[in-house]
């Protein structure tokens, strides 16, 4: 069945958990009227259509996660008002269209995850502002443009996962900013040029996967100073000379 429009009118809620049923149709606007909501989870159902731009007038929500469902809206910009959210879950639907770049205004959120959709265009430079933000991941997408350097502004990046997309040029040299990451997939995309050295400075990083894009040059000794690497993968490229 589908989810009741009549559910808006429980302004009380403070949580509203429906993940895991069979749950179809689409997300009632309706929603956006449930002011003290705090935790919307919809997650692995079988939900269709579009994100409700209401959902951006939910001025108290700090967790929103739908993924693993059939949405195939873009995502609306009215999300970007969310100013408490902390983790935002969009995963594996069929979401299209670009970033909105009112995203960046999302100062307390630590996950963003919207692997796994249909997304196209470049990575709006204002997510560098998400100065909060521990996990990154926009894998699996049709993402394209540059990295942008401002993602070395995310001081508390620990995962940073954009596999499995279009993108191109070098790879910024402000990644090497990171001090706290520890996983970092660029893999599958078309990424140009040579491994920065700066990416030795990354001290805490376990998983460093650069494969399966068009790297060349040669493999910085600097990769050496990584002694918790425990994965580098760096296979299909074009680098040339000795291991260091």
């Amino acid at each position: 069945g589908s989810i009741p429009a009549e559910m808006g009118n429980l302004t009380n809620l403070f949580e509203l958990d429906l993940v895991d049923n069979k749950l179809s149709g689409g997300i009632p606007p309706e929603l956006g009227n449930l002011s003290n909501l705090f935790g919307l989870h919809l997650q692995s159902n079988q939900l269709s259509g579009s994100l409700p731009p209401q959902i951006g007038e939910l001025s108290n929500l700090g967790v929103l996660e739908i993924s693993n469902n059939e949405l195939s809206s873009s995502i609306p910009a009215e999300l970007g008002n969310l100013t408490k959210l902390t983790i935002l879950d969009l995963n594996y639907n069929a979401l299209t269209g670009s970033l909105p770049p009112e995203l960046g205004r999302l100062d307390n959120l630590y996950n963003l995850d919207l692997q796994g959709n249909q997304l196209s265009g470049s990575i709006p430079l204002e997510l560098g502002d998400l100065t909060s933000l521990v996990d990154l991941n926009l894998s699996r997408n049709a993402l394209s443009g540059g990295i942008p350097a401002e993602l070395g502004s995310l001081s508390n990046l620990i995962y940073l996962r954009l596999k499995g997309n279009a993108f191109t040029g070098s790879i910024p040299i402000e990644l090497g900013y990171l001090a706290q990451l520890e996983a970092l997939d660029l893999s599958l995309n078309q990424l140009e040029g040579s491994i920065p050295a700066e990416l030795g400075d990354l001290s805490h990083l376990t998983s460093l996967v650069l494969s399966e894009n068009r790297l060349s040059g040669s493999i910085p000794p600097q990769l050496g100073n990584l002694t918790n690497l425990t994965i580098l993968w760096l296979y299909s490229n074009q680098l040339t000379g000795s291991l260091p």
